[in-house]
């Protein structure tokens, strides 16, 4: 009998606006040659106008189904993480169930932050454990640049839109997900917030005018809590799964910042070949970009059936997550080089 769960699709989907660093340089005092050394970031995505956080995380949804070649009505639950909801209410989820007529589904939104996908994937492998559910689709989708200050030059570097999918569905028991590590600080929460629109502080003309309705993030105190962080949780994850950061042979982590990748990786003790970087096209995409860095991996056919892949995050909360997942995919037949816009 089936005990586990694993991902039958993935599906992703960036706006069609690229926003580069020279572009940047013309709206606040910054180069190309400050972001990429500090970063990794060459350019970004940004939304339409026309577009709010669940048309992005439809378009991923409506790939990740054709990829696991499973119709809507056949879905049993709908997960969206986001911080940056269509709404407070109805759940960005629940919209999402609606437009793509998955309408035999429940569906919730989750607000784990940077680290999201990965709450999101236990959450729902949980489901299909305890619930006997057969399909559960997955969703991170992030319009970061609406909830950006643009005359603030150390964050407005930073963010990107994009959203990402993957479907669940049960496997066999040491197959799909194996284990995963979930933890919060909630001390450090003030290090990495958006102020103001919520029941503790009403936005008024006045906060707007003091950007009090954009994030605020102090970067330095989050790069060594995540630089700390990352191998703990990931650790915790490899261990309980029984595996070696040897067999590892993709880690696939929040793209926050590449000077962040390099020195967990080398914490780790796994190649810099194995960490997925694609920090340089979408910039930090908060939850998204562990989806985003997956399906790009998936379509150029670099995933194999047997494959360890390790999912990292870290952000907001101050939250972090490891996931140790054993790939049943076969590799992805068209291999473009970057997930379709």
């Amino acid at each position: 009998m089936p005990c586990g769960a694993t991902i039958c699709g993935v599906g992703s989907y960036v706006p069609e606006r690229i926003l580069t660093n020279a572009d940047l340089e013309q709206m606040v005092d910054t180069s190309d040659e400050w972001i990429v050394s500090h970063t990794g970031i060459r350019e970004r995505r940004i939304a339409a106008d026309n577009q709010a956080s669940s048309d992005l995380a439809i378009m991923a949804a409506q790939r990740a189904l054709q990829d696991a070649a499973v119709r809507p009505e056949d879905l049993n639950l709908v997960i969206v993480n986001t911080l940056t909801p269509d709404m407070s209410f109805p759940a960005t989820a629940c919209l999402v169930e609606d437009a793509i007529g998955a309408t035999n589904a429940g569906a919730f939104d989750m607000s784990s932050g940077c680290t999201g996908f990965i709450y999101a994937l236990a959450t729902g492998a949980n489901f299909i454990r305890i619930q006997d559910y057969e399909y559960v689709l997955v969703i991170s989708a992030e319009t970061l640049t609406r909830i950006t200050n643009w005359t603030d030059r150390s964050t407005c570097v930073l963010f990107g839109d994009g959203a990402g999918a993957a479907v669940l569905k049960p496997c066999r028991e040491g197959e799909g997900l194996l284990s995963y590590a979930l933890e919060s600080y909630g001390e450090h929460g003030d290090l990495l917030m958006l102020p103001g629109g919520g029941s503790r502080l009403r936005l008024t003309p006045e906060l707007i005018a003091q950007h009090k309705d954009c994030l605020e993030m102090e970067g330095p105190e989050i790069f060594k809590l995540a630089v700390r962080g990352i191998p703990a949780v990931a650790k915790t994850a490899l261990d309980k799964a029984g595996v070696s950061a040897a067999q590892v042979t993709a880690v696939v982590m929040h793209q926050a910042n590449k000077r962040i990748l390099d020195a967990a990786g080398q914490r780790l003790g796994i190649p810099t070949e194995r960490i997925v970087c694609t920090i340089d096209k979408y910039g930090n995409t908060s939850a998204s970009s562990v989806p985003l860095a997956l399906d790009d991996i998936y379509r150029r056919g670099q995933l194999h059936p047997g494959d360890i892949v390790l999912f990292v995050g870290f952000g907001a909360g101050f939250t972090l997550g490891a996931a140790v997942f054993r790939w049943t995919l076969e590799p992805f037949s068209n291999t473009t080089s970057a997930p379709a816009h």
